[in-house]
């Protein structure tokens, strides 16, 4: 009888930090879908939101920690269970930084405003923010449903993203030696598309996770990355 209340008590654990993880998933495939929409329109109002929403993401991945810690000390999970918690763990922690990440986009709306630049390259980042946000929703797809060939066909699909990105970087390099005056705009959109970039490596990392949880085993990192960009842009990343 004991036992099996604590079997119910964890179950009923796992699935509310389980759903807070989906939840937070969902709310930042919202914020970089809403960053790139107030990036297009100059929508300043949009991108404060975005900024200010992303309080919600972090006090999510606080409270999975949270409760992720509990459950490990008083469950004492096992076996596979102990490799779900493990997983939504590192996932939300994961999704975490892809929030900032879009919190980053909208930061840069700003800026850009300032210079009054408008660029025809927007397209290629909406396109690019396009795949990111499919690899994003399917790698959670796939964990949701233990779908072994999503989570390999998402890691196959950062290909597409760092060959977008690398092609952005290419034209934005042409626009600032055509004309030395769109140096600094273009500066702030190759930080744009790095950003996005960078949640499709994570969105990655996702997908190697729900092949963890289905398999017990990581993939083998022999697929080499497309990111042949050097520029260093430190003196210009955000906290």
């Amino acid at each position: 009888m004991n036992s099996g209340h604590i079997l119910t008590a964890f179950d009923s654990d796992l699935e509310r930090i389980q759903a807070n993880m989906l939840r937070m998933g969902g709310l930042v495939e919202s914020a970089l879908h809403q960053a790139m929409t107030a990036l297009e329109k100059g929508d300043l109002d949009l991108a404060a939101k975005i900024k200010s929403d992303d309080q919600i993401i972090d006090d999510l991945e606080v409270d999975i920690r949270q409760d992720v810690e509990r459950v490990i000390a008083l469950r004492s999970p096992t076996a596979g269970d102990l490799r779900t918690v493990l997983s939504v763990l590192t996932m939300a922690s994961t999704l975490e930084r892809c929030g900032d990440y879009a919190r980053n986009v909208a930061k840069r709306t700003f800026v850009l405003e300032e210079f009054r630049y408008s660029s025809t390259l927007n397209g290629t980042l909406r396109r690019m923010s396009r795949v990111v946000e499919a690899m994003l929703a399917d790698a959670l797809d796939a964990y949701v449903n233990r779908d072994l060939d999503k989570a390999h066909d998402v890691i196959e699909r950062d290909l597409e993203a760092d060959q977008i990105y690398n092609s952005l970087f290419r034209e934005l390099l042409t626009h600032m030696m055509e004309d030395p005056r769109t140096i600094a705009p273009a500066m702030h959109l190759h930080f744009i598309a790095k950003n996005i970039e960078r949640v499709g490596d994570h969105a990655t990392g996702l997908a190697e996770q729900a092949i963890y949880l289905i398999t017990g085993a990581f993939p083998s990192d022999d697929r080499p990355k497309q990111d042949v960009t050097t520029v260093n842009l430190s003196e210009m990343q955000d906290d």
